[in-house]
């Protein structure tokens, strides 16, 4: 049975920084990938990195702020995220799919409980 947990979400200012982690018990193979959910709105794509690392993709409005990166040894993922804004604000989940990343929530079976991130204006 596969196990998300994620951790590091909090409360912080307009500009500050957070860093996700998701520890998944999953074999090799597995893509993973971050969503987030607004409040009233739709899940969406954050960022998602192969098995291997050598192959990422982020939501545009993301890009140049938010880092995924991922340690196997560790089986971990993480969401380094800069410059937050409020709107960056929402429930944020980890995500395994087995083969190649995709964007769309569909394309993942497994998800973990999600972490709360708040960004104060």
């Amino acid at each position: 049975q596969v196990q998300l947990v994620e951790s590091g979400g909090g409360l912080v200012q307009a500009g500050g920084s957070l860093r996700l982690s998701c520890v998944a018990s999953v074999a090799n193979g597995y893509a993973m990938a971050w969503f987030r959910q607004a409040p009233g709105k739709d899940r969406a794509f954050v960022a998602a990195i192969s098995w291997s690392g050598g192959v990422a993709d982020s939501a545009e409005s993301v890009k140049g702020r938010f880092t995924i990166s991922r340690d196997n040894a560790k089986k971990t993922v993480y969401l380094q995220m800069n410059s937050l804004k409020p709107e960056d604000t929402g429930v944020y989940y980890c995500a395994v799919r087995w083969g190649s990343i995709k964007s769309a929530p569909s394309e993942y079976r497994h998800w973990g409980q999600g972490t709360q991130v708040t960004i104060s204006s």
